[in-house]
C-alpha cells in the first residue's frame, strides 16, 4: 500500500470552511455593492505582470518579498498590491478612459513575507481610487471616509472612528523644525505610536539623531488633542510661516466642512496628527479606520491622496485618492475576537426529500418551482433512512425541509417541516413558497 501524501496547504495561505467563506463573501459582497453604490466602476487585472512593470517604482523589502519567476524568456511577477496594476492599467488605457475614473478592484495579492498571526502570503484587498487629469477636487477626499462610514454600518462591527490627517501638515511642520532630510524616517517612526507608544517613539527618534527639544517639539504636536475645530484652531494659532504646512490645514479644512454637509455624525472622524501613513507615495489627505473596542486589531481601512499615480509609466500628472481593506486579515481577526457580522452562513433555503427514487421526478418539477420564486433549493438524492436525511438538513442549517412521498406525489401536494421549531403541516405549492418567504 503507498504512503498517502499529507493534504496541507504553504502557511500564510487561508482556507475556510463552507459556513466561514459564505459569511466572507457577504462581507465581500457588502463592500462591493457600497462601492458600486458610490458610482465605482470593477476593475480586473491580471495575477501576473511582467516583473519590470510590477517593479518599477518598488525597492528594498517590497522587491524582497515578491513572487517572481520565469517562463520561457519572460521575467514574471505575481502582483503584490492592487495600486500599482491600476497605475500600469491607466497608462496603458488613459485615452479611452474617463476622468475622474473611479474604479474598484476586489482580488487576492501576493508576498512572500515570513508568515505569522495576523499576516498572510495571500490575501484578497478590496480598493477603490479616483483618478484625475492635471488636478482633482478635494471633495473626492472628502468621499472616501463617507465610503467607509457607510461599509463599517452595514458590516455591524461596532463604534469605529476614521482617523485623518494631511500630510502637507506634517511635512511642512518637520521643515519648520529644519528636519527636510530626516522626514521619511521620522514618519515612518510616529506612524508606530499606537504600536509601540511615545517611550518607544522617543527611542528611536533619538537614534536617528534627532535633537531633544526636537523630540519634546514633536511630541507635543502629533499629540495635539481636542474636537476637529480645536485641532484645527490650535494648528492655525501655532503660526508657522511654512506655506506647505500652511495649505495642508487649508485642504484638511476644506475635507472636514465636506463631511460636516454630509451629515456623518463627528463622533465618526477625528483628525489625529499621529497618521502619516509610512509611504512616500502619499502627499495630502491620509486615512486610517479604527474598531474603537478593538483597538489591537490595527486600521482595518486605510488610505490617502497620492500627487501622480503614473509617474513611473507616462509623463501625464494624475492625481488620486484611495482607500483599501485587507479582507482576508479583516476576517480572520475578527473571527478570533467573536466579532463577525450577523450574517447566516447557509445559503439553502430548502431542502427537498423525496422517500423514494420515485419521487425524484416530482421532487425536481417541484425544486424547478421554487427557484423560480427566488428560494434556494437543493434535492438530497442519497439512499439513506428519513432520519438520516433530516439530520443532514439540521447539521446544514437548512430551515425548511419538503417530505415527498407517494401521497404528496399522488395528490400533487407537499409536506414542508420548520426546523426550527419542530413544526409541519401539508400544503401546494404555492402556500409552501409563502410559508418559506415568510408571507
Amino acid at each position: 500500500m503507498k504512503n498517502p501524501i499529507e493534504p496541507k496547504i504553504l502557511p500564510g495561505f487561508m482556507e475556510l470552511l463552507p459556513k466561514d467563506q459564505i459569511v466572507f463573501n457577504q462581507i465581500k459582497n457588502t463592500i462591493q455593492n457600497v462601492y458600486e453604490a458610490f458610482g465605482y466602476l470593477p476593475l480586473d487585472t491580471p495575477v501576473i505582470e511582467y516583473a519590470n512593470v510590477l517593479l518599477a517604482k518598488a525597492g528594498g523589502e517590497t522587491e524582497k518579498q515578491i513572487y517572481r519567476f520565469t517562463k520561457g524568456e519572460n521575467d514574471l511577477a505575481l502582483r503584490f498590491d492592487l495600486t500599482v496594476p491600476l497605475a500600469r492599467y491607466v497608462a496603458s488605457h488613459r485615452n479611452e478612459l474617463i476622468f475622474p475614473f473611479k474604479r474598484y478592484q476586489i482580488g487576492k495579492v501576493f508576498r512572500g513575507e515570513r508568515p505569522q498571526h495576523g499576516r498572510y502570503r495571500e490575501f484578497y484587498q478590496c480598493d477603490i481610487d479616483v483618478i484625475g487629469q492635471e488636478t482633482l477636487s478635494l471633495a473626492y477626499d472628502a468621499e472616501m471616509p463617507l465610503i467607509i462610514y457607510q461599509i463599517f454600518q452595514k458590516l455591524g462591527f461596532g463604534k469605529f472612528t476614521i482617523h485623518l490627517n494631511n500630510r502637507k501638515i506634517l511635512n511642512g511642520f518637520f521643515e519648520s523644525l529644519n528636519l527636510e532630510g530626516q522626514i521619511t524616517d521620522i514618519l515612518r517612526i510616529i506612524d508606530k505610536l499606537d504600536k509601540i507608544g511615545s517611550n518607544a517613539v522617543i527611542e528611536e527618534l533619538q537614534k536617528i539623531g534627532i535633537a531633544q527639544k526636537q523630540i519634546e517639539t514633536i511630541i507635543g504636536f502629533i499629540t495635539t488633542k481636542g474636537t476637529n475645530a480645536e485641532i484645527l484652531t490650535k494648528l492655525k494659532d501655532m503660526a508657522i510661516s511654512n506655506n506647505l504646512f500652511n495649505l495642508g490645514i487649508e485642504e484638511l479644512t476644506t475635507v472636514l466642512n465636506y463631511l460636516e454637509s454630509a451629515n456623518i455624525v463627528e463622533e465618526y472622524y477625528h483628525i489625529d496628527l499621529t497618521i502619516a501613513r509610512g509611504l512616500d507615495y502619499y502627499t495630502g489627505t491620509v486615512y486610517e479606520t479604527i474598531i474603537d473596542d478593538h483597538r489591537d486589531l490595527g486600521s482595518v481601512c486605510s488610505g490617502g491622496r497620492y500627487e501622480n499615480l503614473t509617474s513611473y509609466y507616462s509623463n501625464e500628472t494624475l492625481p488620486g485618492v484611495g482607500i483599501s481593506i485587507g479582507l482576508t486579515r479583516l476576517f480572520a481577526k475578527l473571527k478570533e475576537v467573536n466579532l463577525l457580522p450577523n450574517f447566516k452562513n447557509n445559503l439553502t433555503e430548502c431542502l427537498l426529500i423525496p422517500l423514494d427514487a420515485a419521487q425524484i421526478p416530482y421532487a425536481t418539477q417541484t425544486a424547478n418551482a421554487l427557484r423560480d420564486a427566488n428560494i434556494s433549493t437543493d434535492i438530497y438524492y442519497q439512499d439513506k433512512k428519513i432520519a438520516q436525511k433530516i439530520k443532514f438538513a439540521d447539521r446544514s442549517g437548512i430551515p425548511y425541509v419538503i417530505l415527498i412521498g407517494e401521497d404528496e406525489q399522488n395528490t400533487g401536494t407537499l409536506t414542508i417541516k420548520d426546523m426550527l421549531n419542530s413544526t409541519q403541516e401539508t400544503v401546494d405549492i404555492q402556500k409552501c413558497i409563502k410559508i418559506i418567504k415568510g408571507e
